[in-house]
């Protein structure tokens, strides 16, 4: 067992070096004992008069695009939520307005009156505004965590946290998933960039600062007022611990061990009065944390003392043995208090509801999870005054979305996370001086802003356009640039006419979010900052490489060829902030949070040992102290591209999806991330969880549509493509196969209708010559899914199979 003292000691330290003034503590004051109990007389009274159904209700959170406002007012769910691809009504880039509307909505068919005299209990919305209310358009999008981790700065997050809870307030939302206080070990993780540090003191003050600035100071009369939002600590526990790195994977150790790593931000977060806890995708020794009782209760609950509510990620529950998205009664038993069930909330809501009335589940624990919905609606003022969403504080005020204000707390926190990793004197930039400003990512903010920025992956198809008031690094350098005196000149592809005096690089990962950022290795296997680096090298450019990532990576050939090396993670949509350390205008104070790999093949070396630069480096624009060359040696950057084109919902480097209109040749229009609606060209492509949240895609294609990918370059081999047919075909479907080959898909189609997960095998036996592209072709409408598909040798002579 964690011994309990030396755990609420930690706490509050952590809490005293975010600045924090509340310390959880033995003795409750004359006051606060009598809120308590007014606080427990408001739920007995709401619980004593609700039914089954309607309690079970309150734990069933669906997503906004799996129920219309009369089916809120019909079953009445406790929340809800939006999906990282979700908008209203189906509109991920809809205004706010938009978001407001639908809040009212929802809102309004909670609380109509009830004809059987049940309590009016108002719903609440949960959103991912993880580094800004970012699924909205115009709102300030901060760096994301790995980045204020750099900072080190806790008012500086808290104040983050003040700016967002103000524009969710602006649309009417109540709840915000977050602080991620992950303590991510091994950065091969796509998650990692949700993370603080590898280090849980680093992580501990900065969750605990985000979660006073989204809810406000307990004590204060104003905390979960105006200007104040429901906080989630998440995820409990592991999440960042799992075997290589693998999103929803295995953590395996000795329990005690682990929680000294993963559970230790927890306390500082619960001494800052987080409201909510969301439950983790990850195992924990075999068992899956949503279904965990020793962890969720015993350890949650009893050892750290929290009160609040603990909710489920997407389909979590599903994922514990014996249960499926539509029953799984062990997770409520073992402590979870909502699930978030994104689309099939009514066939759970029903079973769960005949597992409370068969015994299955038990009246007591039922009451209890209800209760712990109830008093965070209670605390956060929901069932006080009934007050629609656009009634309330900052609401419909869209002028505060990207305001002044918020822009500038954003580019101070994009200043002080920059680290400096080398500098050979080329740094701060000369007052006056002729700057080229190169690569792709200069003049792209969703690549500076990575993931769950609009869409859930992120990037894509959003370009600037979609960002308005934001600021590129470009657009920062430009302005800084003719400031001092000089000039800043865009050459994407590093192309020019005069010589610059020095030439601003920047470059880096391509956004994602969760599982589909997941690596084998750490090496950077993009070289367009290399290539640029190299040609500028050779013309004799001084260079600065500004690196854009969602974690430390292998750039040791780009290193050794700049001659300064900024990491500055996803700054997010302020790049001013990233020219006002270029240029000197703010110092360079950013240190890391996770050690440096100096490996790109033998993993992440998170602590000191084998590191290139341990946690805590970062240097100043005056230390020009000589970096030695570093090995250049790297095995995996010798394997060539990957062969898995689409594999765990993400489409590999040099693979495209694409839609054909009927009548028209080539590639047509591209699909990011293989997902989208391409009305023209007649194709549907969205996300399916198979195993996991969007992990396979279900495509829709209209009669005589076309439907694709291609891979550059050709890796040569058969295609294996797992899939499933939905709908049987009415009229026949082929697969073209590079450049000529047609294989007839109309009888296998059929055969596999309704059998669940199949493999096609296609070969040169019936597809000769393959090639790099493969495209399905319908002369009627059908609907199946893919998982994925993979390039491998086989034998020759090997037949195709379906």
């Amino acid at each position: 067992m964690i011994d309990m003292k030396a755990f609420w000691m930690a706490t509050a330290a952590a809490i005293t070096l975010a600045g924090c003034t509340t310390v959880p503590g033995d003795m409750e004051t004359p006051a606060a004992s009598t809120a308590r109990a007014a606080e427990d007389a408001r739920v007995a009274d709401l619980l004593a008069r609700m039914s089954v159904e309607r309690k079970v209700a309150q734990l069933i959170q669906p997503q906004i695009n799996s129920f219309t406002a009369e089916d809120m007012r019909r079953y009445r769910f406790g929340s809800y939520l939006n999906g990282g691809n979700g908008g209203p009504y189906g509109d991920e880039y809809a205004e706010a307005s938009e978001w407001l509307k639908l809040a009212d909505e929802m809102y309004l068919a909670s609380i109509a009156p009830q004809a059987d005299g049940q309590p009016t209990v108002p719903t609440m919305w949960g959103t991912d505004a993880v580094h800004g209310h970012t699924n909205v358009m115009k709102a300030t999008i901060f760096p994301h965590n790995i980045g204020l981790g750099a900072t080190r700065d806790a008012d500086l997050v808290r104040r983050i946290g003040e700016a967002t809870a103000t524009e969710i307030e602006v649309t009417g939302i109540d709840w915000n998933f977050s602080p991620t206080i992950a303590v991510a070990q091994d950065d091969r993780w796509g998650r990692t960039y949700e993370s603080y540090s590898e280090d849980p003191k680093i992580v501990a003050p900065l969750g605990a600062a985000l979660v006073e600035g989204l809810q406000g100071r307990k004590g204060d009369p104003n905390r979960l007022g105006a200007g104040h939002v429901i906080a989630t600590a998440k995820h409990f526990f592991g999440d960042g611990g799992t075997d290589q790195g693998v999103d929803q994977g295995e953590v395996t150790g000795d329990i005690e061990k682990l929680k000294k790593i993963h559970a230790a931000p927890y306390p500082a977060a619960i001494g800052a009065g987080v409201e909510a806890v969301m439950a983790s995708f990850n195992s924990i020794n075999g068992r899956k944390m949503h279904g965990n009782e020793a962890l969720l209760t015993g350890v949650l609950r009893n050892e750290l003392g929290f009160d609040g509510l603990v909710v489920g990620d997407w389909n979590g529950h599903g994922q514990v043995a014996g249960c499926t998205n539509t029953d799984c009664p062990q997770s409520l038993l073992a402590g979870l208090d909502i699930y978030m069930v994104p689309d099939d909330w009514k066939g759970l809501l029903e079973t769960t509801v005949a597992q409370v009335k068969d015994g299955t589940i038990p009246m007591a624990r039922l009451d209890e999870a209800v209760s712990r919905v109830l008093r965070v609606k209670y605390r956060a003022g929901l069932l006080d005054e009934f007050v629609q969403p656009s009634g309330r504080p900052n609401a419909g005020k869209y002028d505060l979305l990207g305001s002044p204000e918020h822009r500038a707390i954003a580019r101070e926190a994009v200043a002080k996370s920059q680290v400096l990793l080398k500098n050979n004197g080329v740094l701060p930039l000369k007052a006056g001086a002729n700057i080229l400003v190169a690569g792709s990512a200069a003049d792209d903010i969703a690549q500076a802003a990575g993931g769950w920025t609009l869409t859930w992956q992120g990037g894509g198809d959003l370009d600037n356009s979609y960002f308005p008031g934001a600021t590129s690094i470009w657009k920062g350098l430009e302005t800084a640039a003719k400031e001092s005196g000089g000039k800043a000149v865009l050459s994407a592809d590093g192309t020019y006419t005069a010589k610059p005096d020095v030439a601003v690089v920047v470059f880096g990962e391509e956004p994602y979010a969760e599982f589909a950022g997941d690596r084998k290795h750490l090496g950077f296997t993009d070289e367009e900052g290399l290539t640029l680096l190299r040609k500028f090298k050779a013309d004799g450019v001084p260079t600065v490489a500004v690196f854009l990532s969602g974690r430390p990576m292998w750039v040791n050939r780009e290193m050794n060829l700049a001659d300064a090396f900024v990491a500055s993670w996803l700054p997010g949509s302020e790049g001013a902030g990233v020219a006002d350390v270029l240029t000197g205008a703010m110092p360079a104070t950013g240190k890391l949070g996770f050690s440096w790999p100096a490996t790109c093949d033998a993993g992440p070396l998170n602590g000191p040992k084998g590191a290139l630069f341990a946690v805590g480096y970062g240097r100043a624009l005056t230390d020009t102290s000589p970096t030695p060359q570093l090995d250049e040696n790297c095995a995996p950057l010798l394997e060539g591209p990957s062969r898995a084109l689409f594999e765990s919902g993400r489409l590999a480097d040099g693979v495209v999806a694409f839609a054909v209109k009927p009548n028209v040749e080539g590639v047509g229009e591209y699909l990011a991330q293989m997902r989208g609606d391409l009305t023209d060209s007649g194709v549907l492509v969205r996300g399916y969880d198979r195993n996991a949240q969007e992990d396979a895609r279900e495509i829709t294609m209209r009669a005589n549509s076309r439907f694709g990918l291609s891979q550059t370059p050709d890796t040569g081999g058969a295609y294996r493509i797992t899939y499933e047919v939905v709908t049987r075909p009415t009229a026949p479907i082929k697969l073209r196969v590079g450049e000529d080959a047609l294989v007839d898909l109309t009888q296998p189609f059929a055969v596999a209708h309704g059998k669940g997960w199949r493999e096609m095998l296609i070969t040169d036996q019936c597809a000769p010559g393959l090639g790099n592209r493969i495209r399905f072709e319908t002369e009627a409408e059908v609907t199946f899914r893919i998982a994925s598909v993979v390039r491998e040798d086989v034998a020759e002579g090997t037949a195709c199979s379906f």
